[in-house]
């Protein structure tokens, strides 16, 4: 049996911004809170057809969403900091959608998924919202019909560095407020 060697060196993640000195390391409250925030988030799975299984094959095994702080699946929306719409959204469903929205605490992300979500896709018809962004904010797009999973976890990523940037302020700001004032949301 030969012996394994390893010709690699171990590579450190840079720390984030701060003071450090012996036994202590000091930085912003809010880098603090966006770094925890941004690796513990808990997804709102809201998927009506095919972007859904996309989806479950991203929260399995091989792709494994767990790995960035998403275990916890929850569908109450009391509980969670991102709604991921998935699929067709028809006109008829469109004032749930938002309901759940506004049931989700602050400060809260919107992820819509797959063409359906984000612009109905090949549903260009009386019944199928053209676009989940007319009732509610979207913060990510991600792209296809349906995404692959790499895809969805690229929007993931993309949310994750939303939340990490985020300001504490931000939701009080008139800028967001304005935003949500568009959406008749107060």
């Amino acid at each position: 049996m030969r012996p394994v060697t390893h010709n690699t060196k171990v590579k450190f993640v840079e720390p984030p911004q701060g003071h450090a000195g012996e036994g202590f390391f000091a930085m912003k409250m809010s880098e603090a809170v966006g770094l925890a925030r941004s690796n513990s988030i808990w997804p709102l799975p809201f998927a009506t057809s095919c972007c859904g299984i996309e989806f479950m094959a991203t929260a399995a095994a091989h792709y494994d969403l767990s790995r960035f702080g998403s275990e916890r699946m929850a569908f109450t929306p009391r509980q969670c900091d991102v709604m991921m719409v998935m699929g067709t959204i028809s006109k008829k469903m469109a004032p749930v959608v938002r309901q759940v929205y506004l049931q989700m605490a602050e400060p809260r992300w919107v992820m819509a998924v797959g063409a359906c979500a984000s612009s109905g896709g090949i549903f260009d018809t009386y019944s199928v919202l053209q676009g989940i962004d007319q009732i509610i904010p979207v913060d990510v797009y991600v792209p296809g019909c349906p995404p692959r999973p790499e895809a969805i976890l690229d929007g993931f990523m993309r949310i994750q560095d939303l939340v990490k940037e985020e300001s504490l302020r931000r939701r009080h700001s008139d800028k967001y407020k304005e935003l949500l004032n568009s959406y008749g949301i107060q």
